[in-house]
């Protein structure tokens, strides 16, 4: 039998994880079956045991469980602990294992597949909750010379800003924070694309040649790329090229064995425009 992965998340329709992981079993020859699990927002603990009772392996978690995740795991990796917050999780026997793959594949498409470069840069990242826990440690060790974490909730944005004090330049506050500030990449880590929302952003955040980009992803451009793109943005990138690129971190973890995530990604750039 086929060993058994799964994401969970609500919503989780819209995931391509299954597709992604497929993918990559068919290209390093391995035997899993994976599927996405809409789960309760008052019973992610009790859909991941029951998960695990059936026999599974391994999970992917997205929103809005990332946290929950983190208090469920009991051993973390140095990078989920830092985070606060975890995707990806590895059972064995009583053990389960938090992960934490977001950092490394927003990194790993920014600078490798997008060529965008980020040290030196003054960098905006949008929203303070598990999915912007993740990328904070890995951006500020490309060493921008500015991280500034913008939330809604003014509170969230400064606590997370100061769990990471020491590590980098770095500032934490409300969005109203940002009038007459520019950057030179703005990350979109809020869940609002996924609602066809906008983050209280203003207008003039987008710097001279500067990129946006959106952690989520789906069918044409979301809200926050359109918006970027009427003010200023030169580059414009979906959460398409991270997704897949965290889940080739998680596969290596599950698995033992790392996928080129390059023909995957192109796979799935066909069916968007197909």
């Amino acid at each position: 039998m086929s060993d058994r992965y799964a994401v969970f998340g609500n919503p989780v329709g819209h995931s391509k994880s299954p597709a992604i992981h497929q993918a990559f079993a068919v290209q390093c020859h391995q035997q899993i079956s994976y599927r996405a699990i809409l789960t309760p927002r008052d019973g992610f603990a009790a859909s991941v045991r029951g998960f695990v009772a059936a026999g599974g392996r391994g999970a992917n978690v997205t929103l809005p469980f990332k946290e929950e995740a983190w208090r469920l795991a009991t051993r973390l990796s140095v990078r989920a602990e830092l985070a606060g917050a975890v995707n990806t999780l590895l059972f064995a026997g009583a053990e389960t294992l938090g992960d934490n793959t977001d950092g490394a594949g927003l990194l790993r498409d920014l600078t490798c597949n997008l060529a965008c470069r980020v040290a030196g840069q003054r960098v905006l990242l949008l929203g303070a909750g598990g999915a912007a826990r993740g990328v904070v440690a890995p951006l500020l060790d490309a060493r921008p010379a500015l991280l500034w974490i913008a939330n809604r909730t003014a509170a969230r944005a400064s606590d997370l800003a100061q769990r990471f004090a020491g590590r980098g330049a770095l500032a934490g506050g409300a969005y109203q924070e940002l009038e007459g500030e520019a950057f030179d990449l703005v990350i979109n880590a809020t869940s609002a694309s996924l609602a066809g929302e906008l983050p209280p952003l203003p207008a003039g955040a987008f710097a001279s040649g500067s990129m946006a980009y959106d952690m989520m992803y789906g069918q044409g451009e979301t809200p926050f790329l359109a918006y970027a793109r009427e003010h200023g943005a030169a580059r414009l990138a979906d959460g398409l090229g991270m997704l897949v690129e965290q889940a080739a971190e998680a596969f290596y973890l599950w698995r033992g064995v790392r996928p080129n995530s390059a023909p995957v990604v192109a796979m799935l750039r066909g069916t968007e425009r197909g």
